[in-house]
């Protein structure tokens, strides 16, 4: 049976209390030191072309059914053909995002700067909760939970007589590690607020591949099966209108 502690004021105030603001400084100050290393680059015209191109495609299947059958086509020509449409890549033309971001000395040294701005800060920290705060039980879940958040919410103990609804210091460095997003959206804004899972996922790709966003816009395009629903929409009105008078 589980046993249940009562947890020392002390804990809170010198183990909850400032791991969680030490969370939010570095956080911000992380925040702002990256700001400062990010070197401005003016943007590529060929990027923003290809950007623009594919949110016309998308807003042009988003309305296709909102236009005659003979206007979607003509604008699915223009998009798709294989001499000169806009999303047609030649396959001489496509190159591999891994490849241009390494032909690009300025684009390796920003992905290498966001890398060292968050690994170093975090390798720092978690040596310090685990160095002056690793073994404490620092809060308690006000609610039952099942075995498997034992090894999420209670790493560094390895008690298993203790409640799973009770949460070990290293455990609290990583629900503030990845759950903090909402308060930095109050903080820095919500365009700023980038959390931790978001960087890690960027970390381990090498940006976007305009070939294959294209081409599966162009591939998308090609199926769509074109059904006017303006003609039937008094149809549609009428039948609505009988459902609410019923």
């Amino acid at each position: 049976m589980a046993e249940d502690l009562v947890l020392d004021t002390a804990i809170r105030d010198w183990v909850l209390i400032p791991l969680s603001a030490v969370m939010v400084l570095i956080g911000i100050l992380r925040y702002f030191v990256a700001k400062l290393m990010r070197s401005f680059q003016s943007p590529d015209p060929k990027v923003l072309k290809e950007g623009q191109v594919l949110l016309r495609a998308r807003n042009l299947k988003a309305g296709a059914n909102f236009i005659p059958a003979k206007s979607f086509r003509a604008r699915r020509f223009y998009f798709t053909n294989e001499e000169n449409g806009l999303l047609h890549v030649p396959k001489e033309q496509a190159q591999n995002a891994q490849a241009q971001m390494f032909s690009d000395p300025n684009m390796a040294m920003d992905m290498m700067k966001k890398n060292l701005s968050m690994i170093i800060p975090q390798t720092l920290t978690f040596a310090w909760v685990n160095f002056f705060f690793s073994g404490f039980v620092a809060a308690k879940i006000p609610f039952p939970l099942t075995q498997r958040f034992r090894s999420m919410l209670q790493n560094g103990i390895d008690l298993s007589t203790v409640d799973v609804s009770y949460v070990s210091s290293r455990s609290w460095y990583f629900l503030n590690l990845f759950g903090l997003r909402g308060l930095f959206s109050l903080i820095l804004g919500e365009e700023n607020a980038q959390d931790d899972t978001q960087k890690m996922m960027q970390m381990s790709g090498f940006g976007f591949d305009a070939s294959k966003s294209l081409s599966a816009e162009k591939d998308s395009l090609d199926i769509i099966q074109h059904e006017w629903v303006l003609p039937k929409m008094e149809q549609r009105a009428e039948e609505m209108l009988r459902k609410l008078v019923k």
